[in-house]
């Protein structure tokens, strides 16, 4: 049965460790990753540490602020299969991807994976769609899941995981109250 996955974890868990021991795991196996972020600005800082763990792998990035040319070669070759990982914003869950092994979708609960121009959708639930349909398991992350993830998992409709603790023993700020 497909059950996908809800990763909450506070700031610096380690989520991304999480992430990038799956993708691991789907490229020993000769498979395909879509990894999606909400905005463009994460993309480098993600693809430099994609791209540090996996030096050998065939990484394309996938967002607006590339030329049109760039965006196509990344596209086309992702569609051949020639791109192992492929990383982008919400436009890239609609990339075909012939060996798809594993998707994650980072910050699951950020609006910008809203598209609310021209035609309408969730590329969050748009990745939720198309692991069910091609059967591989599909990961959200965030510190603050949304209501919907959140609720799916209460329900068990999704599984959930959680990292309660900063992976390297760093206290988590103090929050102070304003009395008025």
């Amino acid at each position: 049965q497909f059950t996908p996955w809800l990763l909450q974890g506070v700031t610096a868990s380690g989520k991304t460790e999480v992430y990038l021991r799956l993708a691991a795991h789907a490229l020993a196996q000769k498979a395909q990753v879509l990894i999606l972020v909400p905005e463009i600005a994460l993309t480098p800082q993600l693809e430099s540490r994609v791209a540090k763990r996996f030096p050998s792998a065939h990484i394309v990035s996938l967002h607006s602020g590339l030329t049109a040319g760039k965006r196509s070669q990344a596209f086309q070759e992702a569609a051949e299969g020639q791109a192992q990982i492929v990383l982008g914003t919400r436009m890239a869950v609609f990339t075909p991807i012939p060996n798809l092994g594993l998707i994650i979708v980072d910050e699951e609960h950020d609006a910008s994976f809203k598209q609310q121009e021209g035609i309408r959708y969730h590329a969050r639930d748009v990745a939720i769609w198309r692991a069910r349909d091609r059967n591989v398991p599909i990961l959200l992350g965030s510190a603050t899941p949304s209501l919907e993830s959140w609720q799916h998992a209460q329900t068990g409709r999704y599984r959930q995981l959680t990292l309660s603790q900063r992976a390297l023993a760093v206290t988590l700020p103090t929050v102070r109250t304003i009395d008025t």
